[in-house]
Order: structure tokens, then sequence, then C-alpha cells
């Protein structure tokens, strides 16, 4: 995992990690053959980095599961908080608990997250069937699961919903998240909720789609959203899962 500093106003690139902030994990550990960044937030000095490890199997399959990281230094490093996943596997979700949004909502952390169900086939390929789920926390460490879930397929043809980032605005949670479906590449969706538990879907609304040509022509997804000043801006990868780069939009 690496990072950059850009200007908000024109995103011009400001600073460029040297370094990787955080690496693979050891030999054997549920993040040795990689790690994605996925949420991040402040508590106090700290910064609470989740991400999810990639494990493969021999089985030519993998499991991806959500570990914590914590920085002391406003972000420039990061230190493992444990050599095993914060989100453990269980019986209801065995191989994937990855992709989190975090929120501190008063004194309870929520949380969103992408819960492998089962595998299927696609394109002549086991592919894991995952669906977004929810959990919360007193300290952002220890988590209780529930069984809600909070974004389920819409019909067959949808087998992933994934990477959901969520924000409250005047008490109306939101979520945007990354949709896989077997008849198109990644495309993102959307959905309100009064409560953070219960969602109505409105992908119609998302405001955002693939290009006509070039880096996000063929797939958009993985998105987050912040709000500089008065603006929400969207981050989000392109073609082949961010191969071909990552971008933003702005919310009008």
């Amino acid at each position: 995992i690496r990072y950059i500093d850009v200007n908000p106003k024109n995103m011009e690139i400001i600073y460029t990690s040297p370094e990787p902030i955080l690496n693979t994990g050891e030999f054997s550990c549920f993040d040795e053959d990689g790690v994605v960044p996925s949420s991040i937030i402040n508590i106090g000095d700290e910064k609470y980095l989740y991400y999810f490890g990639w494990q493969k199997t021999f089985s030519n399959g993998y499991m991806l599961l959500c570990g914590l990281a914590i920085s002391r230094d406003n972000g420039k490093t990061f230190k493992r908080f444990s050599k095993t996943p914060l989100l453990e596997r269980s019986d209801r979700e065995p191989f994937q608990r990855s992709t989190v949004s975090v929120l501190r909502d008063n004194n309870i952390f929520r949380m969103w997250y992408s819960s492998g169900v089962s595998w299927t086939e696609f394109n002549g390929k086991p592919c894991p069937k995952y669906l977004i789920r929810y959990a919360e926390s007193t300290d952002g460490i220890k988590w209780n699961h529930t069984d809600k879930i909070c974004i389920d397929f819409l019909d067959d043809d949808e087998f992933g919903i994934a990477r959901p980032w969520v924000i409250n605005e005047d008490g109306i949670y939101k979520m945007w998240y990354s949709i896989r479906r077997k008849s198109i590449p990644y495309r993102l969706g959307y959905a309100i909720s009064k409560n953070g538990l219960d969602w109505e879907r409105r992908d119609q609304d998302v405001g955002i789609t693939v290009s006509d040509k070039g880096w996000d022509s063929q797939m958009i997804c993985f998105n987050s959203v912040v709000k500089i000043e008065k603006e929400y801006h969207m981050f989000y990868n392109g073609n082949k899962h961010g191969v071909d780069g990552f971008g933003r939009a702005i919310l009008h």
C-alpha cells in the first residue's frame, strides 16, 4: 500500500510515498499474498487503516479477510495491530470478510463489509459470491457481528457486491458500492438508509457510469467519497479493477 497527496483544486500530485506504508504479511499469514486499503478513520492522534489481506489457497481459490494497521505519525508509516485478521472466518463466512467501510457514529463504530457466501463459476473459473453485511464495535477493534444483510443481490445476474463506502449526511446514511454481474464488468451502485441497517437500493441515482472511451470505459469500481469544502469528490478505479488507473468525479 502506498499513498499520494494531491491538490484538491486541480488534482496535482504533491507527494508520492517513496516506500510502501504497509507491505505484505509474513509467510502463511492471512495477508501474505497482498494487502489492499479499504477504510481509514482518525482516533485521537492515531489513524486506523482497515485493509484486507489476500491469501491464496491450494485449490486455486483465495481468502480475503480484514486486518488493521495503525499510524502514529499522521499516516507516514503504519504498523500492523495483529498478525491475525480483525474479522476472522466464520461458519457463515468461511473465506471472505473484507472491503470494509467504517464510520464512527457517536460512541459506536459501525462497519459495512463484503461477506463471502459461496462460490460460483464464471468464464470457466471459480469466483466468490459476496454481498454487504454489518457489524458494530465500541473500540474499532473487537467487532460484534450480526446476520444483517444490508445489500443483497437483485437477480441471478449479480454475484458480487463489494467495497461499500458509507457517509451520514443530515441523518441519512448513503452508501456507494461496486456491483459485479455476469453480463457486464463492475459498475457502481447507490443506496440510502435512515438507520444504517435497512437500505433502499437506488442504483439509478448513482450519477456515474463508464466513459465512452479511455481508462474507465469498461469498468468503474472500488470508489470512495469525501467532502472537500462544499463539494463531494468520488475517487474510483477504472478498467481491469484499476490496472488502467484511478480518477476523480465531482458531484454537481
